[in-house]
């Protein structure tokens, strides 16, 4: 009656080895922390996502402060001298100066007043004054870009550097996370299926101590039991420290919308994985490549490719002659209701012009400028061609570790079903009383650590999927 009662606690153990995982989920529902769940926190409101939406603001920023160079400006300055009853002089010069984004020219329009008894004649006005519209254009070096276009193009073209760098900082804080998730899972899953094995060990250990007090079974079957149990116990409380710490991991990346750092709940659980891995098809993998080139790796070192390349153009414009010719009409009009005279008001007998040269004879520094930019701009090539390659190449590799991890979990499952139909077969041998507890106890063992292995496959699977999206620059949509 007690070997029946011994088997009967054997075999629903086992049973419940088997079953017990999927019971569980069904009442912990309510506590499961589904990847999802983590996207949408991670998504909303960690600091380094928020930190990395700022790339694309500080670079519009550098866009508009570059755009502050073409800003109108107006300057105003006024000086008198008054000495022993002789007004020396009494100056008074306006100007407003618009810089035009076409051929780096300005467009000047002036208001001065210079009288007085020792005012420089080039300079001297009636006391009504002299207005002046007029350009500033540069022939030679600065028509076709200038210092402020110059930093203009470059500012604008590091915008799709920041956009770039954006995506690549959200995409290695998510692929961190995931990382992470799944680490938990495999930590939570191992500690489940340990502590499944203490329960039905010491359900064992019970049923077995029983079965000795009726001298049944030898004592010595009881302390290889109790063995077992305390060997186990060991297990799980090493297991439930590991649980612990890969939820204070994963918990890194949890932050409420006031950014106040979040811990998962002790009793919260990871979501349940398929056994079933789905594999991407070739379909993906050359969707995949094709995307690669729009990679963030890829995308930052064209766009500083195209900074290089407005830096180039700049430096090339130097080792032009500097030719600036200025022109303005004059008139003493000083508002549009009065009357002047036609030959002080405006047209093209009254006017100023200037022009002026200069030319470095070596251009050491601007032929030095231009080649740097030039070594830079190979460089970037260069980087390209590797990067590009390594991207492509490492996007494959981990498309080829999924398909292998398919064959190892197909196999994994193969052996668990194979051990397990190895450890009922002692079990009824053990019924039999042709099999020992030692042998029941190896072979139940066995079976617990292929159960963690499948789930170390999983997770690992998991991972590697995570790793296939990011390698190729984008995430997976879940």
């Amino acid at each position: 009656m007690m070997m029946k009662k011994l088997s009967y606690y054997l075999i629903a153990g086992l049973l419940l080895f088997s079953w017990s995982a999927i019971h569980a989920q069904s009442i912990d529902t309510a506590r499961i922390f589904s990847l999802e769940d983590l996207e949408d926190i991670v998504f909303l409101h960690h600091p380094v996502v928020k930190q990395a939406s700022l790339l694309s603001d500080a670079a519009k920023a550098s866009v508009l402060q570059s755009k502050g160079e073409f800003d109108p400006t107006l300057k105003s300055a006024f000086g008198r001298k008054l000495f022993g009853h002789t007004e020396y002089y009494n100056n008074w010069h306006n100007e407003l100066k618009v810089p035009l984004y076409i051929a780096g020219a300005d467009l000047k329009v002036g208001y001065d007043r210079n009288v007085g008894t020792y005012t420089n004649p080039e300079t001297h006005t009636t006391d009504a004054g002299l207005m002046a519209v007029g350009l500033n254009i540069p022939l030679g070096a600065g028509l076709l870009i200038d210092a402020r276009r110059s930093t203009l193009w470059q500012a604008k073209a590091m915008l799709n550097y920041a956009e770039a760098d954006k995506v690549k900082q959200i995409n290695s804080v998510w692929f961190g996370a995931v990382k992470d998730y799944w680490n938990w899972y495999y930590a939570y899953r191992e500690y489940t299926l340990i502590k499944e094995g203490l329960e039905l060990a010491a359900k064992r250990f019970r049923a077995l101590t029983n079965q000795a007090l009726l001298g049944d079974k030898p004592g010595l079957d009881t302390i290889e039991a109790s063995i077992t149990v305390q060997d186990r116990e060991i297990q799980l409380a090493k297991s439930e420290i590991e649980v612990k710490n890969a939820m204070l991991v994963l918990s890194n990346h949890l932050w409420n919308e006031k950014g106040t750092p979040l811990e998962l709940p002790q009793d919260a659980i990871p979501q349940e994985a398929s056994q079933q891995l789905q594999i991407p098809d070739r379909v993906l993998l050359d969707s995949l490549l094709g995307l690669a080139d729009m990679h963030p790796e890829l995308v930052k070192l064209r766009a500083k490719g195209e900074q290089l390349d407005v830096e180039r153009r700049f430096a090339q414009e130097k080792l032009k002659p500097k030719v600036n010719i200025s022109g303005a009409l004059l008139s003493r009009r000083t508002d549009f209701g009065s009357y002047v005279p036609d030959y002080y008001d405006f047209n093209w007998n009254n006017y100023k012009i200037g022009v002026d040269f200069a030319f470095p004879i070596f251009l050491r520094a601007e032929r030095g400028k231009l080649k740097q930019v030039r070594f830079k701009q190979q460089q970037v090539t260069y980087d390209l061609m590797q990067s590009g390659r390594e991207i492509n190449n490492n996007i494959t590799a981990s498309f080829n570790s999924l398909t292998a991890y398919q064959s190892q979990l197909a196999v994994q499952i193969q052996s668990i079903n194979n051990q397990q139909a190895l450890l009922a077969g002692e079990l009824q041998k053990f019924d039999l009383g042709e099999s020992t507890l030692f042998l029941i106890n190896s072979r139940e063992t066995k079976l617990i650590d292929m159960k963690i292995k499948r789930e170390s496959i999983i997770s690992g699977y998991q991972k590697k999927l995570a790793e296939l999206y990011y390698k190729a620059g984008t995430r997976q949509q879940l």
